[in-house]
């Protein structure tokens, strides 16, 4: 049997994960999906000033009061940036990091992810801090998104408070000895080809490609679920 914490990236929660977890249990296996602070359930909770910080000690927190040991972490999207830093700081107890179509840290000391996501996703709407999820942003990176399931996304997409992505992230040498594995989509935007290539920084473990967009626990949760499985055990 293998734990999965389920870390989702911008605009979700733990409702994201609603196709994927019976799979995992299906399986024998356990899924703790966890929601970031100032999105989805907790969407009322979001603010300004809240960083990324925050989110670490979200997940931190997930897996101090499951009292999980030996799990695979798992983060999707902007998430690649939160999950690094929590098994940094629990490294004894990460089996693997599982990087989702995800942010990928390099293994450095100085501190790296900041980035600006108005810069692609557009800015958020006058006198707010957080960029909603829109039909664009769907048609940019997750095309394969489509009918019910589109419908479904943008009632339950929250805005993403854009302090967590502008702040960075600092690793230390703990970090290096922990064992990655990676997830690709083919409709999200990015060279997979290239980055399986290796041309945009050398990948540490195994990986799969699926062909979806950013949104594989929404239309391929069957394949998504099955590719997790096979790297949690590999």
């Amino acid at each position: 049997m293998t734990e999965f914490v389920l870390v989702p990236g911008a605009w979700l929660g733990a409702w994201a994960w609603k196709r994927v977890v019976p799979l995992f249990e299906k399986g024998g296996h356990s899924a703790y999906p966890v929601t970031l602070t100032g999105m989805g359930e907790r969407v009322h909770l979001a603010s300004k000033d809240m960083g990324i910080e925050t989110s670490i000690q979200d997940v931190l927190n997930v897996i101090e009061y499951n009292d999980l040991d030996d799990f695979v972490l798992v983060g999707h999207s902007f998430a690649g940036k939160v999950v690094a830093p929590v098994a940094d700081r629990l490294p004894e107890k990460v089996k693997l990091i599982l990087y989702l179509d995800a942010f990928r840290p390099e293994k450095v000391r100085t501190p790296q992810g900041r980035f600006d996501p108005t810069k692609e996703f557009g800015a958020p709407p006058a006198g707010s801090f957080a960029i909603p999820l829109t039909e664009r942003i769907i048609d940019a990176i997750g095309i394969d998104v489509q009918g019910g399931d589109r419908a479904w996304m943008l009632s339950k997409g929250t805005p993403w408070p854009q302090k967590p992505a502008n702040d960075p992230i600092t690793l230390s040498e703990r970090f290096d000895s922990i064992k990655s594995a990676y997830i690709f989509c083919t409709k999200s935007g990015d060279p997979v080809d290239e980055i399986v290539a290796g041309k945009w920084g050398k990948l540490d473990g195994p990986h799969r490609v699926i062909d979806s967009g950013h949104w594989p626990m929404v239309t391929k949760p069957d394949e998504l679920a099955e590719a997790m499985v096979a790297l949690a055990q590999a």
